[in-house]
């Protein structure tokens, strides 16, 4: 369908709205929740209507051996954007039907089954990635801070900043302990020796004594 002058306006309109006092971060992404994103988009577009799309079951997702993906509709006037979205895991891994394992660096993961809380959750993910396509956060999926043209002021600067300092402390007390006992201590050694990793690496995914650091200093000499 042609973009009209009236769904120009639309984008622009809901592009330029900044929605950050509405996000929150998980594993280092931005997340808009999806009742305020619904609410503001809706305060822009009060005609607007979205549908979930199902399967010829009637159930909201679409699913085989390789995991499973919902889709939503969104509509503001005449036009319609489609969107959609696997169904993942708090590491954005893609779920299956069944629990699996696979290999990271360090360790084994096991990715549990996906349930209906889980197909819920990204449907409401997807809507919210759909109303992006209208222009709404838009500048959130393209990893900007405000909307294009919009300037922080000190104070938002000065609050961004300590907001990213507290998820660096988060993500650092999140990270497993590393030392002698812990199965990936071995494979850590051996792949700094075969300079697959670097000690950066290492801190990335541990934490680590002082001791310890000394420790794998030695080993890899």
């Amino acid at each position: 369908m042609a973009t009209t002058k009236k769904t120009v306006g639309t984008f622009e309109k809901l592009s330029a709205v900044n929605v950050n006092e509405f996000t929150e971060k998980k594993q280092g992404l931005t997340y808009l929740s999806w009742a305020h994103a619904w609410t503001e988009f809706q305060k822009q577009c009060p005609d607007a209507t979205y549908e979930i799309v199902k399967n010829e079951n009637g159930l909201p997702y679409f699913g085989d051996e390789s995991g499973a993906v919902v889709y939503t509709r969104v509509t503001v006037g005449e036009l319609t954007h489609e969107m959609w979205l696997p169904v993942m895991d708090g590491a954005n891994k893609a779920m299956k039907s069944t629990p699996y394992t696979y290999k990271t660096k360090y360790a084994e993961k096991t990715c549990e089954a996906y349930t209906m809380f889980d197909i819920n959750k990204t449907i409401m993910r997807c809507l919210v990635k759909n109303l992006a396509m209208f222009g709404l956060g838009i500048y959130i999926y393209a990893g900007e801070d405000l909307p294009e043209g919009e300037e922080a002021n000190p104070n938002e600067k000065k609050s961004a900043a300590t907001s990213r300092a507290k998820q660096q402390v988060a993500n650092a007390d999140n990270k497993p302990w590393l030392n002698e006992k812990t199965p990936e201590f071995d494979k850590a050694v051996k792949d700094l020796k075969a300079g697959k990793i670097t000690g950066k690496d290492l801190s990335k995914h541990f934490k680590m004594s002082k001791a310890i650091q000394g420790k794998i200093a030695e080993l890899i000499k």
